[in-house]
């Protein structure tokens, strides 16, 4: 017989109270009404509150804010970044202006303080900002489809892919805006910009092609959807869905190759976009290992706009989303990563070396060297990081694997083989500063079914999304064992169809929430959330939510801020003091195009007018004071 979720849930809470010893490491019981904090400081529970009502949820084609909040658009695609780039003019776009100028559909965001990594200036600083893809149909008017597809549009769209840095700052009347021609602005291009593979991988088999025949370096980076900072100031950025650029997999001749294709998806035939069309190494048929050298996380220096990036081989190669990294006690760094696709997985990096606080050039192969897991969450709530060494348990010549390189660049069969859980969706990976908690956003999984439930992963047609958060064992981010809890099962808490449940809260009294993407926290420890998808679940716009993690409104989700049409809330980050709240407005009009007959567009974000333009916005209290509250 199929159990309800109500069964899952309450038996979930009944074995909890059985683990003995477990408990005394989770600051509260899976399922259960969360402690509301009688013997913590009532002083130190008020200021953990978030002091705003929750905006009206709709769907509108406006930036809808909570009571006592205004915003303002601090870049869009085009703004010129570079000294003497040109104007935007959406009329007469080229590949080298566009390098020059702000990319397209900005995601992952963080501010970088400046003069230096180590300060913590809240009003003056470096915003990185990847470019995750392209809308061909709402970038050139009257566009006329994937088989008329120019390649001067081809290298626009590839010009307007990769990352921007751009020297921001808040004037003295508390306005934010960027500084054009500042000497750390730069745009990396998927088009042109050059990187290098360091780590195990780096000169491997898997990478080399008719360019590069030592597989030591790569132009460009595809699909930067997440990212992280590190301690030392760089800047991490994910590569994640690299698949849907490439065509024509099917070509090649039955083997390991074409089977390393298969697990990544890359398309048999035609991709997403027609780009092997114009440029031959998206072309698989032409050059069959040009897609291993997608699918990593790329660190780069923002501080210096000279440095080259660099992909980290030894954080394996997936659908990649951010990269939160921590600080172990013993003073070695761990990285926590999602593979965003259903059925994939979550892992951790730990490096080998420790962390330099006082010597920053010290820190340079620490993402090189360690040792990468994946994730097994166990029903009882207990879990393990698996690792991924080759010659270790399956991951030997009998299973494919003949090196460490091997490993890495299949990551997903590797982790697959060691029996890691199979999650939905994992999106972005944020530690909280308080209390040093993991939250994993997984943001959907409409094909598993009630047969393919587990404890960490409760919910068949998963529609809304779910958030977990871990527990590492003594606290240690280099710990091999965790716990786990269901934080946030997401949905309409006034609806008893969706099952929502919200760490013990009242699911009816908070707001609706669905399709969590990515997080951020607040310095009291609040967890902030966007999200993806809410048109095709909720009935709403997405938009940006915070809930408290500790004390009586523990769960209490609140809205903030509702988008605009068509858009995703792709990402959001805080300054330093907690009065800024930036904001990525990904493919504004989704769903529309632009062309002469204006009743073909759904969206005309930010400028009243076509095209519609991918964004960043600020988002402050009225009064100047921290976006939590009052």
């Amino acid at each position: 017989m199929t159990e309800t979720l109500g069964t899952i849930l309450e038996r979930r809470f009944q074995r909890r109270s059985l683990l003995g010893g477990l408990a005394k490491t989770l600051p509260v019981a899976a399922f259960a009404t969360s402690l509301r904090g009688e013997d913590a400081n009532r002083d130190a529970i008020r200021d953990f509150r978030l002091q705003f009502s929750s905006v009206t949820a709709n769907s509108r084609d406006a930036v809808t804010l909570a009571a006592g909040y205004k915003h303002a658009v601090l870049l869009k695609w085009g703004d010129p970044l570079l000294a003497n780039a040109p104007a935007f003019d959406s009329a007469n776009q080229s590949a080298a202006k566009q390098e020059q100028q702000f990319g397209y559909n900005c995601d992952w965001m963080d501010f970088f303080p400046l003069p230096s990594h180590d300060s913590n200036t809240a009003r003056h600083g470096l915003l990185v900002v990847n470019h995750e893809y392209t809308n061909p149909e709402l970038m050139f008017k009257n566009y006329a489809g994937y088989n008329s597809q120019t390649r001067e549009q081809t290298e626009i769209e590839l010009a307007a892919h990769g990352l921007t840095v751009v020297e921001i700052m808040r004037d003295a009347s508390g306005n934010w805006r960027y500084i054009p021609s500042s000497s750390y602005n730069r745009r990396i291009s998927s088009l042109s910009t050059a990187m290098s593979f360091t780590g195990p991988a780096a000169g491997s088999s898997w990478l080399k092609t008719a360019q590069d025949f030592e597989g030591t370096f790569v132009t460009g980076s595809l699909n930067n959807c997440a990212g992280g900072k590190t301690p030392w100031g760089t800047a991490l950025s994910g590569e994640e869905n690299f698949h849907q650029y490439f065509s024509n997999a099917g070509a090649l001749p039955d083997g390991p190759l074409k089977s390393l294709h298969a697990r990544y998806g890359l398309p048999a035939a035609n991709g997403d976009y027609p780009w092997a069309r114009h440029i031959d190494r998206f072309d698989i048929a032409k050059h069959p290992n040009e897609p291993n050298r997608y699918g990593w996380v790329v660190e780069f220096d923002p501080y210096d706009p000279t440095s080259r990036p660099r992909k980290r081989t030894a954080l394996g190669r997936f659908r990649h989303e951010g990269v939160a990294v921590q600080v172990a006690r013993n003073g070695r760094i761990a990285g926590y990563m999602g593979d965003d696709e259903r059925f994939q997985f979550i892992y951790k990096y730990v490096s080998n070396g420790t962390y330099n606080a006082f010597n920053r050039a010290a820190n340079d192969k620490l993402l090189d060297e360690g040792v990468l897991y994946a994730a097994k969450l166990n029903d009882n709530g207990s879990g393990e990081w698996l690792p991924l060494i080759y010659g270790q348990g399956p991951l030997t010549s009998a299973n494919g694997f003949t090196n460490q390189a091997d490993v890495l660049v299949n990551a997903r069969g590797a982790a697959a083989l060691l029996g890691a859980t199979q999650m939905d969706r994992p999106e972005d990976i944020e530690a909280n500063p308080i209390n040093g908690k993991i939250y994993v956003a997984l943001t959907n999984n409409t094909l598993r079914t009630d047969r393919q439930l587990d404890k960490a992963n409760p919910r068949a047609v998963n529609r809304y999304g779910h958030i977990l958060e871990f527990t590492e064992d003594e606290a240690d981010h280099t710990s091999t064992k965790f716990t786990w809890e269901v934080f946030l099962l997401c949905g309409d808490g006034k609806n008893s169809a969706h099952g929502a449940f919200f760490a013990g809260f009242d699911p009816s009294q908070a707001a609706a929430i669905a399709n969590p993407d990515n997080l951020t926290f607040d310095n009291k420890g609040n967890l902030w959330i966007s999200t993806d998808g809410q048109p095709g679940t909720l009935r709403i716009n997405d938009g940006i939510y915070a809930v408290a993690t500790e004390g009586p409104e523990r769960g209490n989700v609140k809205q903030l801020l509702s988008l605009v049409a068509g858009a995703e809330a792709a990402s959001l980050v805080l300054n330093p003091d907690n009065t800024a709240l930036f904001v990525s407005v990904q493919h504004p009009g989704e769903g529309g195009r632009w062309t002469d007959n204006s009743a073909d567009s759904i969206s005309t974000f930010p400028d009243n007018a076509q095209p519609v333009r991918p964004a960043v916005i600020v988002v402050s209290k009225s009064a100047g004071n921290p976006v939590i509250g009052s």
